[in-house]
Order: structure tokens, then sequence, then C-alpha cells
């Protein structure tokens, strides 16, 4: 048979209907979203609560939502900038921030609804498996769910960095060991110390001390904002554990102080009755001066 070229007609642009904008944008996995959205019927009105978690060049954002029909209602957001406050300067977007800001998502959330006392996570980090479950004769977990959006969920993506500073934080997210840093496919198993180095930034460390000996002018340029703010290879894992403990000890959010902005204006304001006519007056004197002024000439 030979080539047969397919002519799309009227009738098939006429029935022809675009995908949502945030589809067609590349933005939003809809066969997903649907999944992370959809409530039960019988738990009626009650969210249905979303950790999301997305990664920028220079950031890192994380927020609990829930979806109503006017949009998404962003309950808590954390962010990878504001690690700055607990004592990290570099390393914004690496695996143990994404745990920082993991950790600071579900003790600011928990303090926010009064559960920080009741459910204080997991404080001493061993990287292993561990999971929130609620208290007798105390509120119930807060239970949320892992959003990943278009990240590839391989085993070691960050987005699992925050899903487990969340989780050791206090929140119930249903998760396994299956996609942290040291756990191995093909044996089935998983290494909790591994992940613990992944945690405390010690796997950085190990390569800033490789190309330490083996390149130096590599190391410069790689490292160069960890060699400009004094941040050594001995001093990464006391860096991130200091602000563990700060995170715990302080997770509120801080407003930044309003500044007083002197607005411009770049047309007149406007004049009331007794200035317009004011105004009339005096082009009227200034006028008549004019007048005379040409007729003594």
């Amino acid at each position: 048979m030979g080539f047969v070229k397919v002519v799309k007609s009227k009738a098939y642009f006429k029935r022809y209907q675009v995908k949502f904008r945030r589809r067609r944008e590349g933005k939003t996995d809809y066969f997903a979203r649907k999944r992370l959205v959809v409530q039960d019927k019988n738990k009626y009105n009650t969210p249905k609560y979303r950790m999301v978690v997305r990664f920028t060049n220079r950031d890192i954002i994380c927020q609990i939502a829930y979806a109503k029909i006017e949009g998404d209602i962003i309950v808590c957001a954390a962010y990878g900038h504001e690690l700055i406050k607990y004592g990290i300067k570099v390393g914004f977007t690496n695996y143990a921030a994404s745990y920082c800001t993991g950790l600071l998502l579900a003790r600011r959330l928990l303090n926010k609804f009064g559960l920080d006392k009741v459910y204080e996570g997991q404080v001493d980090v061993t990287g292993d498996e561990y999971n929130v479950e609620s208290i007798d004769g105390q509120p119930s977990a807060f239970t949320c769910y892992l959003d990943a959006g278009l990240a590839r969920t391989t085993t070691g993506n960050k987005v699992f960095g925050a899903l487990k500073g969340a989780v050791d934080g206090g929140l119930s997210i249903p998760h396994s060991t299956k996609r942290f840093p040291g756990y191995d496919c093909e044996s089935k198993e998983f290494n909790p110390e591994v992940h613990r180095k992944h945690i405390f930034g010690t796997n950085i460390a190990e390569y800033m001390r490789y190309l330490i000996d083996e390149d130096e002018d590599v190391y410069k340029k790689q490292f160069s904002q960890y060699i400009k703010n004094g941040v050594t290879a001995d001093m990464i894992e006391d860096l991130y554990k200091k602000a563990h403990a700060d995170i715990r000890e302080n997770p509120i959010h801080e407003k930044k102080p309003k500044k007083e902005v002197k607005k411009k204006r770049w047309n007149r304001p406007k004049m009331s009755l007794a200035q317009r006519k004011d105004r009339i007056a005096q082009k009227k004197a200034s006028f008549l001066r004019a007048q005379e002024q040409t007729a003594d000439s």
C-alpha cells in the first residue's frame, strides 16, 4: 500500500478539545494530581493534605496544601533560603538542605496547630526507617501525602530528603525506604548509614577532601562559595547538627518589618474647589498685569 497523507478535516478540528493550560505548559501531571487530590466520599469535606516539594536552581520549596474548587490552599510553607537563619550559608539545594527544609516545614506546621510538644518526631537522626503513629488520648498525627510533581522519583532523589525531614519532624507521610540513598535494588537491602551520611552532608565533605588531594583548582572552582564563607569539610556535619537543633528550637517564620515607602507622584494631586477658584483668580490677575504692561510700553 502506498503512502496515504492524513488530511485533518473540518470535522476533526470542530471536535478537537485543547488540554488544560498547565498540561499544555508541561507543569502539572493531572494523572497524578487527580489521585492526590480526590478525597473519599465518606470523609465529606475533610481536606486531603499534600506535601508539595519543588526544586529551583537556587531554592527548595516545601508546602502543605489542599485542593479547593477555587484553587490550592497553602496551609504552611518552608523554603531553602530560610536556612541562612539557622547557620547554613551555602548549599541550599543539596540533599542535606532538603532534609532541613522538610524538618523546618514539619516543626512549623505542628507549632501552628499546637502539636509540636505531642509529636516530637525523631530527634536522634539515624537515617533508618521511622514512622509517626497517633498517640492515644491526643489529637491524631498530621497525615499528608508526598507530591513530587514532575520530578523523576529515582533512588536518592532530593525530594525524598525533604520527605525524610518532614517525617523525622513529626508528620505522618506514607513511605518506604526503597527510594532513600543507601537502598540497593539488587540485594533489596537498605543501609541507613549511607542515608545518614547524605542527611549530614558527609558525602559532600568526603568529595571535598578527595578534590583537595586530586585537583585543587577544580576544588577552588566547584566549592568557591564554601571557601568564601569559610566552610571546610570538617565543619559540615556539625553545621547540619546545629541547624537541626536550631530548627526544633524556633521554627516560627518571622515577618520582615514593613518598609516606610514614600510614594512618588507623577501627576498633580487633585485640587479642591476653593483651590481651583483661587488658581483662576491668579491667572486672571496675571493676564491683566501683562495687558497693562503692554499698554504702557
